[in-house]
Formats: C-alpha cells, structure tokens, sequence
C-alpha cells in the first residue's frame, strides 16, 4: 500500500506541469516584446476583417470556439481542481464526471418538460411540438447513461479499495 502510494505521488503530475507551465507563461506576457508578439497573434485571429472593414465569420468563429472552451476548462477544471485536493485524482474525476453529467440529464430533463421559451413550436417551419424536443430527449438520454456509468465506475473503484484494504 505504502509503495503504491509513493509511486504515484512520485515526480510532477500533469496537472502540476500544466501550473508550471502557465506561471511561466504569465512572467513571459511581462516582457514587452512577447506581450507584442501575443497581442499580434490575437488580432490576426480575432480581429481578421475583410475589404469592408467588418470582422470575417473565421474571427467569429474562432472566438466562439475559444469562449466556448474556456468556459468547459473553467467548468469543469475548477471543479475537478477542487475535488482534486480532498478526494485524489481517481475519485476526483469519477466524482467530477459524475456531477457534470448528472446535472446536463437534469437540465436536459427540465428542457424537454418545459420547452424554451421564445417562438411557439408550431411556428416554427417544419417542426411540431414534439419533434423540437428530439434533440434535448437524446442529449439526457447519452448524459444518463454517462452518469450512470460513472457511478458503476465509482462502485467499483470503492469496492477494489476495500477488498485492499482487507
């Protein structure tokens, strides 16, 4: 038990090198010439503009694509980060996993009862009341059975732990 628990808490995690790595890289924006350098990169990115003068659907999307990631590693690393320091890296991101998907079955239970609010189904082209739901019944369904499987997961994460332990 004891060797195990030195081999895995031997040398630096991903996680640490990843802390690592962006504290260097925050002392790097410090120096002028690499804050140039970034500052140059970002508007070519997400500040590309066409003959007209208004900002290209690639700088758009580009900027959809970078929020939307931000917002998933903040989600879910803060909460894996959390987990992390009081319950170690298995348990952490079984818990973590388990939390995330558990909370889009509910939420995509409670779209598929109530509906978005906005334009009535039945104004909408081509869609009835019933087939506007389809994708939210299929996104908690796949969440579902994501939560469920980490919870068989958890189980039996918990049950070699004890069966070592004995």
């Amino acid at each position: 038990m004891i060797e195990r628990l030195h081999r895995e808490e031997s040398g630096f995690t991903m996680l640490e090198k990843l802390g690592i790595a962006l504290v260097i890289l925050t002392a790097l924006v410090f120096v002028p010439a690499i804050r140039g350098a970034i500052g140059d990169a970002y508007d070519a990115i997400f500040k590309n503009t066409d003959e007209s003068g208004q900002i290209t659907q690639a700088s758009i999307a580009a900027r959809g694509v970078l929020v939307t990631v931000t917002a998933l590693i903040a989600f879910n690393g803060t909460g894996f980060l959390l987990l992390y320091t009081n319950l170690g890296k298995r348990l952490a991101f079984l818990v973590g996993g388990a939390a995330s998907f558990g909370w889009l079955a509910i939420g995509s239970l409670l779209f598929v009862v109530y509906a978005p609010r906005g334009l009535r189904p039945a104004r909408i082209e081509g869609l009835n009341a019933f087939q506007i739901r389809v994708p939210a019944a299929a996104v908690m369904i796949g969440s579902f059975i994501l939560f469920v499987m980490f919870l068989a997961a958890m189980n039996r994460l918990e049950e070699a732990e004890a069966a070592e332990t004995a």
